[in-house]
């Protein structure tokens, strides 16, 4: 019987079942040895993968350690933008969606960073250095900068344009981790369009008291000249575009 050669697990099977202790021994010794050479390359090549994949996940958790981190207030409408790499943090004032529009609230990665973008949903206005987070949710500069601090927008945040981009250009250096959190403040919503319409009330009044004085003052001049024509026919002279004589006139009492 040879021993050496390839390793054949039938032949291992049928000389089991013989009596011969010492050959059985030796071919199972043999078989071990077969065994442990074999997955030599696989082991190496599983190492290998396990090492590239180690070294993936380092330098991703690098990459998402030094990435800009922007934390959103929807309660306060404030967002905090800190700086992994320079260790700056910023805080500045915001503009979510108001009252019938929502923004997304959660965890998100920008996709997309537009220095400019045109809104094909809302008449093409204009997004400068958008950065979208989700499908068409974007953090962008406004020129609507005196609702910032309160809801306003149709679900993207808005920000100053000299923060927008600033904001944009850390985050085209650094990436980014967007956090959304907290609930609209509906009261400042409710506050500022109840201010809108009390301005709009009393502008209405006011151009309403201005067109009744120009039109009572019409009316009263309409009323004194009426008094004065009516006057006119008892003074002493002449009156009208055919005066009669002044014979007749001073002989008929009724045209004094």
């Amino acid at each position: 019987m040879n021993l050496g050669g390839s390793c054949n697990l039938n032949k291992i099977r049928s000389f089991t079942q013989r009596p011969n202790r010492g050959i059985l021994m030796a071919l199972m010794w043999r078989s071990e040895a077969c065994w442990q050479a074999r997955p030599v390359g696989e082991f190496v090549m599983r190492i290998f993968a396990m090492a590239f994949a180690l070294l993936c996940g380092l330098f991703s958790l690098n990459q998402t350690a030094q990435a800009v981190t922007i934390s959103i207030d929807l309660s306060s409408q404030t967002m905090n933008v800190q700086s992994q790499k320079t260790g700056e943090s910023i805080n500045w004032a915001i503009s979510s969606g108001r009252s019938g529009y929502v923004t997304p609230r959660g965890s998100f990665k920008p996709y997309s960073l537009q220095r400019m973008h045109y809104s094909r949903k809302y008449n093409n206005s204009p997004m400068p250095y958008s950065i979208f987070f989700r499908g068409g949710y974007a953090i962008h500069g406004t020129g609507a900068v005196s609702q910032l601090g309160r809801p306003a927008s149709h679900g993207c945040i808005r920000l100053a344009p000299q923060n927008a981009a600033k904001l944009f250009a850390m985050v085209q250096q650094e990436g980014a981790n967007i956090y959304i959190s907290g609930t609209p403040p509906l009261g400042k919503t409710m506050i500022a369009k109840a201010k809108s319409k009390k301005q709009f009330a009393k502008a209405s009044k006011k151009k309403n008291k201005s067109l009744y004085a120009k039109a009572g003052g019409k009316k009263k001049m309409q009323h004194f000249a009426g008094k004065k024509q009516q006057a006119n026919p008892m003074a002493y002279a002449p009156y009208g575009s055919n005066p009669k004589p002044l014979k007749t006139w001073m002989s008929n009492p009724a045209l004094r």
